[in-house]
């Protein structure tokens, strides 16, 4: 045979085994589609640089703790078992740093900003009872602290206005169970059949309504599950104003419409037949209708939520990344839940978003009811983010995060599981279209959103936070409301003022309103404000009749410049048009600034902007507020809490309440 046809045979023979070989080695392989490819930006892992943003650790709390116990000069007690008189730490949580330091370090190539702790002490043993606020660093390791507590809020912060520790709560029951409550005996007996554990006491707020004050009512509820349902009408007011816990003293009882002036007149005016008693039958113990137990099994499982090749997304230390998205998350025991250095194709579009407040307002005909204004921040959002269960809180293949936290004690604890980050299918398409004129084909995208939440119980209520980021670059902030509502006792006109839940329980009408921080940074960072302010044009804008003033503002060039006709005053009626104005009262004032106040210290720079007040005739004050340059938007300490936000020196921004019918 030719030599030349047996290598050209050879050289066939080597190419088909080769063949064969390559075939056997990947059987049972896919090709990859287009679906299963990884995105480029989940290929990239987080540079770490989210760390600046990070809450403190464990280890970085026990070192806070030990660095103030050794350098204060004041013995410090554990506050979960301290009194008011001690000196004791109410919370540590981490100082972040400046944004332009952040900035200059994740976008300018600076230094790592000082790692730094922000401590919250009560200073009760002191001639002068105080709240101060250290900054303490830096970590791991601190060597120095710093009092900022001028600085923060220009004034020392009274005593008076510290926010209740748990302990506080205890006493106070106590001081209910072993001293007021034996001074009815039996009216206690014969109208709760009370043995010093079937009755459950729950707080208001505010604690007053005039500085100084810390006067609370406490509502009595039946000691079962889900009590916040069921009250029997008792409630006290308790002055726990002195330092000194056996000066604490009654100054109030209310019982089913009438008020007394303490439990001893209460006995004495039952003895005498005095008093209408309406008794409540007893619940049982799971609370019956209060019950969170389901009243049937379900008939088959819930369904499941599938991811085919495992999580889209990436979790590295505080850092997430999902399809085009990044970002940073933390937990503020305060506030709660927050997000930072949020980037949509590696353009930054958010500094920081997150949550600040959750207010509730309510009215009743009950005293603990009617004077309800709950700040949930002053309680401790992040604190009270519990654990999430899979399968109810979150789906079954989210991933679940641990908070760290230190609040009223010396010992750092952690919340397991009380974040949770998964992707969610949002049910209908993104885009989708079936054709059937002159060609037939179809074209869909499935619609998700990455979600990151928590939950957090303060008290009866239950807010399930949200972020939602779509792949479109859009996000969404939502808040849900669960748990229990809160009650008071349904007595007399109470219908007015609610609706019947139970055969003593009024359902109140009540609001909420949910603060959140939005610092947006698209298209570039502005280090300055840049305002239009355009003068009001009479008669067009406001009424002719209205009075129209002037004011001063500080120009480009630092110098005081008066601008003619940027705020007026007027009265309307409700035969006038608004156009830039909603609803048709019978009379009120309305007025509109449209001039941001600057100070020097930050030239051009707007503290405050105004942009409308309406007075009304039954004495409500409504306002739309914009503030920037503070860290949340309600103030831990002081009065405001009864009233509303601090938004200015002098400037309080109230709380309002509307009902839809």
């Amino acid at each position: 045979m030719n030599l030349k046809i047996v290598f050209i045979l050879l050289a066939l023979a080597l190419a088909t085994i080769s063949a064969l070989i390559c075939v056997l080695l990947t059987r049972g392989e896919k090709p990859m589609s287009c679906e299963s490819q990884t995105p480029r930006s989940q290929k990239e892992k987080p540079r770490g640089f989210s760390l600046v943003f990070a809450d403190l650790t464990p280890e970085e709390m026990v070192q806070v703790v030990k660095y103030l116990q050794e350098n204060l000069g004041v013995p410090l007690v554990d506050a979960s078992q301290a009194n008011p008189s001690d000196n004791f730490i109410y919370y540590i949580d981490v100082q972040l740093p400046a944004k332009t330091e952040v900035l200059q370090f994740l976008d300018g190539g600076g230094s790592y900003p000082p790692r730094q702790a922000l401590a919250v002490l009560y200073f009760g043993n002191q001639a002068d009872p105080n709240i101060t606020e250290y900054v303490v660093g830096p970590l791991p390791i601190p060597t120095t602290h710093h009092d900022i507590t001028m600085e923060k809020y220009g004034e020392k912060l009274p005593y008076y206005r510290r926010p209740m520790l748990a302990v506080e709560y205890k006493e106070i029951v106590g001081f209910l169970r072993e001293t007021v409550f034996p001074m009815a005996p039996t009216f206690m007996s014969q109208t709760f059949n009370y043995d010093r554990t079937n009755l459950a006491a729950m707080t208001s707020a505010p604690r007053g309504f005039q500085s100084t004050d810390r006067n609370t009512w406490f509502v009595l509820f039946q000691n079962v599950s889900g009590f916040f349902l069921h009250p029997v009408g008792l409630e006290v007011l308790v002055d726990h104003s002195s330092l000194d816990l056996s000066q604490w003293r009654v100054s109030k009882v209310f019982y089913n419409g009438q008020y007394y002036g303490d439990m001893a007149q209460l006995e004495n005016e039952f003895k005498q037949g005095h008093v209408t008693v309406d008794k409540v039958q007893q619940a049982p113990l799971d609370g019956g209708f209060s019950s969170m137990r389901p009243r049937a099994a379900p008939a088959a499982p819930f369904p499941l939520q599938y991811e085919p090749r495992g999580p889209r997304y990436h979790i590295e230390n505080n850092e997430v990344v999902y399809q085009a998205w990044s970002f940073a998350f933390g937990m503020s025991v305060n506030t709660g839940m927050r997000l930072f250095n949020i980037r949509f194709k590696g353009e930054r579009i958010a500094y920081e978003i997150s949550v600040q407040e959750a207010m509730s307002i309510y009215g009743s005909n009950c005293p603990g009811g009617m004077t309800i204004r709950y700040m949930d921040g002053s309680f401790g959002i992040g604190r009270f983010s519990f654990p999430l269960v899979q399968g109810v809180d979150c789906p079954y293949s989210a991933t679940y995060l641990d908070v760290p936290y230190l609040v009223q004690s010396q010992t750092p604890r952690i919340n397991k599981n009380s974040l949770c980050v998964f992707e969610l299918n949002s049910k209908s398409p993104l885009r989708r279209h079936y054709s059937n004129l002159h060609s037939m084909y179809y074209g869909g995208l499935t619609n998700s959103a990455l979600v990151i939440r928590s939950i957090a119980t303060v008290g009866n209520y239950d807010y399930i936070w949200d972020f939602l980021f779509y792949q479109n670059g859009a996000i969404e902030a939502k808040v849900q409301a669960t748990g229990y509502m809160s009650s008071s006792f349904l007595y007399g006109d109470g219908l007015e003022y609610g609706h019947k839940v139970g055969e003593h329980t009024l359902g109140t009408l009540h609001t909420h309103s949910m603060n959140y921080k939005v610092d947006l940074d698209v298209g570039g960072i502005w280090e300055l404000w840049h305002w239009e302010i355009f003068p009001l044009v009479h008669g067009v804008d406001f009424l002719p009749s209205a009075t129209y003033l002037g004011t001063y503002f500080l120009s480009k060039t630092m110098t005081p410049a008066k601008l003619e006709n940027v705020l007026c005053i007027c009265e309307l009626t409700i035969e006038t048009p608004l156009r830039h104005h909603y609803s048709n009262l019978q009379s009120r004032y309305c007025g509109g600034l449209s001039l941001p106040w600057s100070f020097s210290s930050l030239p051009l720079w707007p503290t405050m902007t105004v942009w409308d007040f309406r007075f009304y005739q039954n004495g409500a004050i409504e306002a739309t507020v914009q503030t920037t340059g503070y860290m949340s938007s309600s103030f831990l300490y002081g009065d405001g809490l009864k009233y509303g936000h601090g938004v200015g020196e002098h400037i309080l921004g109230t709380l309002p309440t509307h009902s839809m019918t």
